[in-house]
């Protein structure tokens, strides 16, 4: 299991956090903006550093970082030179003020709500979960379900919610993200829901929200393997197959917020029934209820009572790791359509990584190496190496840590803007 990438290292050195964009490579956003995400990245970084990344002149430097300090967003950190004579004053670097915001974040799933609270150099603060039922609920209970997490994780972390400056939400489905409206999700029975909006009035702080598989993404993005990459892609599987994918160091979302729904990509003309409605998807080959779904078939458990999804794929899993050669097949067969999936990702976007998330990742079978045999087989022949495959379990505080993230650059590029209004009167 891995660890996240964020907090304190030896000797309380500030690892950052956010993509690590090579120097000279990143023009086109206010330099205001630039200095700030360099220090935040960077967790401890020198003027005359910031300045020859950005190829501007350090006077430039030196006028914008007072104006953060003087705004609270970042502050002069002490740091100890290479020199063990001791003599002299100690070096001076920046670093975000991590006192100076704090937010929220939340996965809102078919399984289970997670939450984390992080400072505004996203160390971790407090994190909690509570259990939920299966099946679609109302936006009442959705509400609700987020009132009482947030209040947990707040007390957990010793704060109030007034203590908080905005909450990031990730939830499964089709999400504008601009907009805040949830169009689709399997955890809610109704459509075109202004989530973020109802839920800011509810909790009484800023709400963003966005695909969950989006927020994956942004959290390696931020704290994990994808900060030093320009370009990488996550697929996810579990209640059901999402992507994120990170295009020069920012999370695309195609020009409607609607992109990258690579659960929903066709295998097979009339195929499976998918939860959204359609057939062929996808999801309906590879996610938990699909899985479950050919169990019930091919093992004869119909008869039996109904044990929740995750009891029966472990039994599932069992069965095939003890040889059970229709268990087998049923992964077998999952991961031949993930094959066509991951493959349609290379063909299109040729990502420098591609990630494996999620709780279904413990199923080896889904990426075994015949599994990833046929996806090199059915991706273009082009003589050169295709992208490396990294799988990583993580539970749903990764999530969550997304989510906590949305909110971190939602807040920071808020303030910036307000800064930059201030400067310029």
């Amino acid at each position: 299991m891995q660890t996240l990438d964020a907090g304190v290292g030896q000797k309380g050195a500030r690892k950052g956090v956010g993509p690590l964009i090579a120097p000279l490579s990143d023009l086109q956003r206010p330099l205001r903006q630039q200095i700030f995400e360099r220090v935040r990245a960077a967790g401890m970084i020198p003027r005359v550093q910031v300045a020859k990344e950005l190829g501007v002149s350090p006077a430039s430097v030196t006028t914008i970082t007072s104006e953060l300090i003087d705004s609270g967003l970042i502050e002069e950190v002490m740091t100890a030179r290479d020199s063990d004579s001791g003599r002299g004053r100690p070096a001076v670097a920046l670093g975000v003020r991590r006192d100076a915001h704090r937010v929220a974040g939340m996965k809102i799933s078919d399984r289970e709500h997670t939450a984390v609270i992080v400072d505004f150099a996203g160390n971790l603060i407090a994190d909690d979960a509570i259990p939920r039922r299966p099946g679609p609920m109302t936006l009442n209970d959705l509400l609700l379900a987020m009132e009482t997490l947030l209040d947990r994780v707040c007390a957990k972390a010793a704060l109030s919610r007034a203590d908080l400056s905005a909450i990031g939400v990730g939830v499964p489905g089709f999400v504008d993200s601009l907009d805040g409206i949830v169009l689709w999700s399997s955890i809610l029975n109704d459509r075109n829901v202004p989530l973020a909006s109802v839920a800011a009035r509810r909790l009484g702080l800023p709400v963003w929200i966005d695909n969950d598989a989006n927020l994956v993404a942004l959290a390696e993005l931020w704290f994990g393997a994808g900060r030093t990459l320009s370009d990488f892609a996550v697929v996810t599987i579990e209640h059901g197959v999402g992507m994120g994918f990170v295009l020069n160091h920012r999370l695309y979302r195609g020009s409607q917020r609607l992109g990258m729904e690579l659960g929903h990509i066709k295998v097979q003309l009339d195929g499976a029934l998918c939860r959204c409605g359609q057939r062929g998807c996808l999801e309906a080959y590879v996610a938990d209820y699909a899985l479950a779904r050919e169990a019930t078939t091919a093992l004869n458990w119909g008869h039996k009572d109904a044990p929740p999804i995750g009891v029966l794929l472990e039994s599932l899993y069992d069965h095939a790791k003890a040889g059970n050669a229709t268990a087998r097949s049923i992964f077998r067969r999952a991961g031949r359509y993930l094959a066509v999936g991951l493959s349609n990702v290379i063909n299109l976007f040729d990502p420098a990584l591609i990630i494996l998330s999620g709780e279904r990742m413990r199923y080896d079978y889904l990426y075994a190496s015949e599994t990833l045999a046929e996806m090199d087989n059915l991706a273009i022949n082009t003589g050169r190496p295709r992208p490396p495959i990294e799988i990583h379990a993580w539970g749903d505080l990764l999530w969550a840590h997304g989510a906590a993230a949305l909110a971190l650059s939602s807040v920071s590029e808020m303030l910036l803007a307000a800064n930059r209004e201030i400067a310029a009167q």
